[in-house]
């Protein structure tokens, strides 16, 4: 997960040099950032494929690129989480991106009891 993080930011132009002393860390605060969003995003998206597993069972003689269903799905996580962060003030730091990323979890959870 890390590497495909890496090489979007570099191609993207960040920075993903890291800190000495936290090495899980990047030096760059934007840097930081943006990885702690791409795993919200990767979580997000696996709980909402976890909700509907048939819709992404892959068949060993089929393998489509990716199925209308799925695209929808990947949209529909995409949107929200885009949503979600856009609403964060750039001065809240990581505190704020902690505050949206809980706020998806919750989001997550209330959609889960609701359907049970």
């Amino acid at each position: 997960m890390r590497t495909a993080f890496e090489a979007w930011a570099q191609r993207e132009g960040h920075i993903v040099r890291r800190r000495e002393d936290k090495p899980e860390e990047y030096l760059v605060y934007e840097t930081q950032r943006r990885w702690v969003i791409w795993q919200a995003a990767l979580t997000h998206g696996a709980k909402a494929a976890a909700e509907a597993p048939s819709k992404f069972a892959k068949e060993p003689e089929q393998k489509p690129a990716v199925t209308q269903d799925e695209a929808t799905v990947r949209n529909r996580v995409l949107n929200e989480v885009l949503d979600a962060f856009s609403e964060l003030d750039e001065a809240a730091g990581m505190e704020g991106v902690l505050k949206v990323i809980q706020g998806l979890k919750k989001k997550q959870k209330a959609l889960a009891d609701t359907k049970a």
